[in-house]
């Protein structure tokens, strides 16, 4: 096939079949989704979120017992138990690391590499790039601002001009509005080594979910899934894109509170960043595990507009693998007849 040609990179530096990644979703990715997706012979991502470190650790296990395929840990650097999560994940010698939230420091990303861990890092645009290429770091994974959660301020495609198309020394993962193989196969095309989604793998079977949140994802249109506002520049919210419920607006009017509060100096700009952080984590919880979908956070990128049915892993992946290659045969045959 042409796809096992264009994705040979990423499948050697995933060190599995199809170098498919698996966002790290709070709630959502822990061990059974992730020890699935890796059984299935793509790339799962345990997501860190704020865990408490014994529980991380027990997830780390537990994925282990389910699947002796790699997988990564998403570890969120400005959460508070980073530092001892971090620990965890070198101490159990996982043996990818994404560094995500913001940019890992120089000797963390040493650190990790000295313990047999490859490092992925988040680039949101040429210089930050660079920068992380020069620290150490063994891949980059580019996420437009079509994706779901928290999110960054550049679509996929500028990024892909600005750094997919700049740096071709290390392996690049490309994510944000992902959902079709036809796509797959242009990206892959102009040099990724492979993608990430995270929305089309709520919508499997093996992503155990509450059954309103998996409705709410078939319903919804992609204009639908919204990037929060932010009210005023005094919070330095990072935006986070959700399908459009009350749990949105009510986001605001908190946005508004703390605002009144921390001018009053009732509470100080941490403390202020903390309950939005806060707001998030549990708003999520209650719409993934308790199905409140009109207060809870649904979030999810654009592409959630083209996912309109259940599946399992191998339905998707089967899927995805056939409308590739197709879409690159297509190619082929355009391109010999010009």
């Amino acid at each position: 096939m042409l796809l096992d040609k264009l994705w040979e990179k990423g499948k050697e530096f995933l060190g599995i079949q199809y170098p498919i990644m698996s966002g790290a979703m709070t709630w959502i990715s822990n061990h059974k989704l992730v020890s699935a997706v890796s059984n299935a012979g793509a790339f799962g991502c345990l997501a860190g979120g704020n865990m408490p470190p014994a529980d991380f650790a027990a997830e780390i296990d537990k994925t282990r017992q389910l699947t002796k395929n790699p997988f990564a840990a998403n570890l969120i650097t400005i959460a508070p138990n980073y530092q001892k999560q971090l620990e965890i994940v070198l101490e159990k010698q996982l043996p990818f690391v994404i560094f995500a939230g913001s940019f890992p420091r120089a000797s963390e990303i040493k650190r990790a590499k000295s313990a047999g861990t490859k490092v992925l890092t988040f680039a949101s645009n040429e210089s930050i790039a660079k920068r992380m290429i020069d620290s150490g770091v063994d891949a980059l994974i580019l996420e437009g601002s079509e994706a779901g959660g928290h999110i960054g301020h550049v679509s996929l495609i500028i990024l892909l001009q600005q750094v997919l198309f700049a740096f071709d020394n290390v392996p690049i993962f490309v994510a944000g509005g992902i959902a079709t193989g036809r796509l797959i196969a242009h990206l892959l095309l102009m040099g990724a080594a492979g993608i990430q989604m995270g929305t089309r793998f709520v919508t499997t079977e093996e992503c155990e979910v509450h059954p309103n949140f998996k409705a709410a994802f078939q319903k919804a249109r992609a204009r639908e899934a919204v990037a929060t506002p932010a009210v005023g520049s005094e919070l330095h919210v990072v935006a986070v894109r959700a399908i459009k419920n009350k749990g949105m607006e009510e986001f605001t009017d908190l946005q508004m509170e703390l605002i009144h509060k921390k001018r009053k100096g009732e509470i100080t700009m941490k403390e202020a960043q903390f309950q939005v952080e806060n707001f998030w984590i549990g708003a999520l919880r209650r719409a993934v595990q308790e199905g409140d979908v009109e207060r809870g956070s649904l979030m999810a990128g654009q592409s959630v507009g083209l996912v309109h049915r259940i599946q399992t892993l191998k339905e998707l992946f089967d899927e995805i693998i056939s409308d590739a290659e197709s879409e690159l045969q297509r190619i082929y045959q355009k391109l010999v007849k010009i």
